[in-house]
């Protein structure tokens, strides 16, 4: 596998625009196209929020039904959620008027909206919006890259990974993808839309297991702020542009692919994760020796969702009595003094905790480790062979205010 440069456009047949259509933002681009040359297989997941939005709704059923997807219309600003029927019939009407321009087939263009919960789309600005992301498609990395950041709310960068792997008939495939997300991030997904392409040849169930496998060790295992979104939407295309003998279960191609698929998922989840809201670092957590990797997993996200925790790491304060206390009240059973904590970063490695018991270390030595862009926490429970990683951001004063004044 071999990290390039690019996203969603990286793989071969894929194309992409951007426009300012004035949804809701002023003097900014905020409508994106994602096309491909070619009909696509696709896969989704969704939110379990029983509050889902109009896109999501129509995209589910789209995604399951049809076999062709060439298309998918995004826009900013505005979420087209509790919008009722008539925010259903808009998502149906962007399909068509996408269809239409194109000149593609029938039921053949997904939708995704993210922003502010309630308002009705402007489906005038939406559509002539549609009309110049249709002219202004185009190939290579900088319009993957240029859609990437047109999709964006709150977030202050773009999101994008881009992976090649070449499979045992010779054959290059390249898996990307491209996603927004900043802020009610929790796991069960996020206020995320992701967008992921390949040119592989690769059927349409496992596809779909494929991408259902890789969201549960990457997007939910991410947290900002505890709040699951009505709009999650991931969305996996394959076109078979590639031309490689298709990829078939419990083979080393699916192997490869699979592996590829989730280290481009698990980037971009890591990328919205310390893109949180206000935030000014990555958390990560890692829980290991634990009985199950379920029960691993319960334990990260325990610590990466403790709002003490998230503020000590804001504060660089190595306060490990609030990720003891996390682990404690994850549900999950453990000997407390059998645990140990260590914390890491680029400027150093120190453990805090050595079976349940604070060692002796320099506080100031330990500001540094967790004053970094990227800070991680082990967690040691002695009681197993698995493990699993979380990821989630500090929690600062900025996050109030951006949510204070979201909707203004």
């Amino acid at each position: 596998m071999e990290k390039i440069q690019g996203g969603a456009t990286a793989a071969k047949g894929f194309m992409a625009a951007h426009t300012a259509a004035g949804i809701k933002y002023k003097d900014r681009d905020d409508m994106a196209l994602l096309y491909s040359k070619f009909p696509c297989k696709a896969a989704g997941t969704f939110t379990r929020n029983v509050v889902k939005a109009a896109p999501v709704l129509f995209d589910k059923k789209l995604v399951e039904s049809s076999e062709h997807i060439q298309a998918v219309v995004i826009n900013a600003g505005i979420a087209n959620a509790c919008t009722g029927e008539e925010g259903y019939g808009y998502c149906k009407r962007t399909a068509q008027v996408c269809e239409e321009v194109l000149g593609i087939e029938k039921n053949s263009t997904l939708v995704a909206s993210t922003g502010v919960i309630g308002m009705q789309l402007p489906m005038e600005k939406l559509e002539a919006g549609i009309e110049v992301l249709a002219k202004g498609l185009e190939e290579g990395i900088p319009a993957g890259n240029a859609a990437a950041r047109a999709i964006m709310t709150t977030d202050t960068k773009e999101k994008e990974v881009a992976v090649s792997i070449t499979l045992s008939d010779g054959t290059k495939v390249t898996i990307g993808g491209m996603a927004k997300g900043s802020g009610m991030i929790h796991p069960d997904m996020c206020t995320m839309l992701c967008f992921l392409t390949t040119d592989a040849v690769i059927g349409k169930e496992l596809l779909s297991n494929a991408l259902s496998s890789v969201v549960e060790d990457s997007f939910n295992m991410i947290s900002v702020d505890g709040d699951t979104s009505t709009n999650d939407t991931c969305l996996l295309l394959s076109n078979g542009a590639a031309g490689n003998a298709e990829i078939l279960e419990d083979t080393e191609d699916y192997q490869k692919f699979y592996e590829a698929l989730n280290f481009v998922a698990q980037e971009i989840a890591k990328k919205m994760a310390g893109d949180g809201e206000g935030a000014t670092a990555l958390f990560e957590v890692l829980a290991k020796h634990c009985r199950s990797k379920q029960e691993a997993k319960i334990f990260a996200k325990s610590v990466i969702t403790s709002n003490l925790t998230k503020a000590a790491i804001f504060g660089h304060d190595a306060n490990w009595g609030r990720i003891l206390c996390a682990l404690g009240y994850s549900g999950c059973d453990f000997d407390p003094l059998k645990v140990d904590l260590t914390i890491e970063s680029k400027a150093g490695k120190i453990k805090l905790v050595e079976n349940g018991v604070a060692l002796s270390y320099s506080e100031e030595e330990a500001t540094k480790v967790l004053s970094q862009e990227k800070v991680t926490c082990i967690c040691d429970m002695k009681q197993g062979s698995c493990q699993a990683y979380a990821w989630g951001c500090d929690l600062t004063y900025d996050y109030v205010k951006i949510n204070a004044d979201y909707r203004s």
